[in-house]
């Protein structure tokens, strides 16, 4: 099969990738020169681990092209997939205007029959949107082309996208007719030999489907927080809560373990954006909008910690910080709670020392040169006054704890992942602070 992905973001790059990998032809298409001139020399626009090797084998197999050429790569495609952006208004509603602009773009060009799949995530109502200004680009053009149009969200995780896309929980379709279905079927072939599902459904359920999923991933979060807050206080350890409900099969292990709250290119959006959707149909998403005052709470809570500990005066004091991307195996600062904490800290009249393994690029862009970037985790913590746990890379699990307290001008960590156990830091001498558990919380004896 012929497939054209327009967008070589996230999604586009991994799902054109991944289609490629099993044998299709494709072709990703952007509007940014520069972009894909990079791709064509192998540099990637986003980290993903094993993605490089796998554009870059594909590219010489010649499944995998790039091109900024609309018009050319369409020609023939039996599958469009439109995967730009669709970044949050000022009001939270999801932007649609390069989904449609593409859409337009699509109808401008198309020659043949062709299932054009929207892969961004987009409101319900988006499907009919891009069929509208498909049939209007072809009315324009006194053309009378074939087309259908489908939905076919991704579940992809930052860091697992690879994996997620060859290997998928399930494969969500929404489609409007019989054909539609057999072209996404075939599409798809190569998933299912592994008996991994596919669920067809009509457009409308698919588009609610990844908001739905995403928006209960976040509520999880959270709740989970929400509790940890709670266990502080009432000097309760919320890794023993986390224990005692994860085993509960109706609640299970995933998603419930607490931190200084959830970020990246998905969560926040896609929780906003469905609230709005809400707000615009006459309903209000109560739980929802808790989440999301939640979430936004438990950014600073970290930061609050350390103005308790050292009785809120931080001007002058130096601050260590270990992660700066959202979360692990990504460089993806967007909405991170990194973010949140520096600003706070710079705010009071600290200086940061960071080090992430390879958020340090996109962190620049946000950050500038307001705090200072570390060549590696120790680096940072040359005299500084404490040490912010703020990403559980796996690297940052199991340090030397003599040298970092050798390096510390005090020997305090505040842990937002709860990677480390608080009966050893006490017994090598640190004081430490981490979530939902109470710095003088005592261990029952045995």
């Amino acid at each position: 099969m012929k497939i054209a992905v327009v967008g070589t973001g996230y999604v586009g790059l991994v799902t054109g990738t991944c289609f490629a990998e099993v044998g299709m032809d494709v072709t990703c298409i952007d509007i940014d020169q520069k972009k894909i001139d990079n791709l064509h020399k192998g540099i990637l626009p986003i980290y993903e681990p094993g993605l490089e090797e796998m554009v870059s084998r594909n590219v010489k197999s010649g499944r995998l092209h790039f091109s900024t050429s609309l018009a050319e790569s369409i020609k023939g495609a039996d599958v469009a997939f439109i995967a730009v952006g669709t970044p949050p208004g000022e009001d939270g509603s999801a932007d649609l205007k390069y989904v449609l602009a593409v859409a337009r773009g699509i109808g401008e060009n198309i020659e043949n029959y062709c299932v054009v799949v929207t892969k961004s995530t987009v409101p319900v109502g988006t499907a009919a949107k891009v069929r509208a200004e498909l049939q209007g680009a072809l009315t324009k053009r006194g053309e009378s082309v074939d087309f259908d149009v489908a939905s076919n969200p991704e579940f992809l995780k930052e860091g697992a996208a690879i994996d997620d896309f060859l290997k998928p929980d399930r494969i969500v379709v929404g489609i409007s007719s019989e054909r539609a279905e057999e072209v996404m079927r075939r599409l798809y072939k190569p998933f299912l030999l592994n008996g991994h599902p596919i669920i067809f459904m009509d457009i409308p359920s698919a588009e609610m489907t990844k908001y739905a999923a995403n928006s209960m991933l976040a509520t999880k979060i959270s709740f989970m927080n929400d509790i940890a807050n709670l266990c502080e206080i009432m000097g309760a350890d919320v890794n023993k809560v986390r224990q005692g409900i994860g085993s509960d099969a109706r609640i299970g292990t995933r998603f419930i373990y607490p931190g200084i709250g959830y970020g990246g290119s998905c969560f926040p959006k896609d929780v906003k954006a469905l609230i709005k959707t809400a707000a615009e149909n006459g309903y209000q998403m109560q739980v929802l909008q808790a989440v999301e005052e939640v979430n936004e709470a438990q950014k600073e809570v970290l930061f609050n910690k350390v103005s308790k500990h050292f009785g809120g005066d931080l001007k002058g004091k130096k601050f260590a910080i270990w992660g700066l991307s959202f979360k692990p195996k990504t460089d993806d600062m967007r909405e991170a709670p990194s973010l949140v904490i520096i600003e706070k800290l710079l705010a009071e009249g600290a200086t940061v020392s960071a080090y992430d393994p390879v958020a340090i690029k996109e962190a620049k862009h946000a950050l500038g040169d307001t705090i200072t970037y570390a060549k590696d985790q120790f680096e940072a913590l040359v005299d500084a006054d404490a040490l912010l746990v703020v990403t559980e890379w796996p690297e940052f699990r199991s340090p030397s704890f003599e040298v970092v307290g050798r390096l510390l001008k005090q020997k305090v960590i505040f842990d937002g992942r709860n990677i480390y156990d608080p009966i050893e830091m006490k017994e090598v001498g640190f004081t430490y602070h981490c979530i939902g558990i109470r710095a003088d919380h005592k261990e029952p004896v045995a």
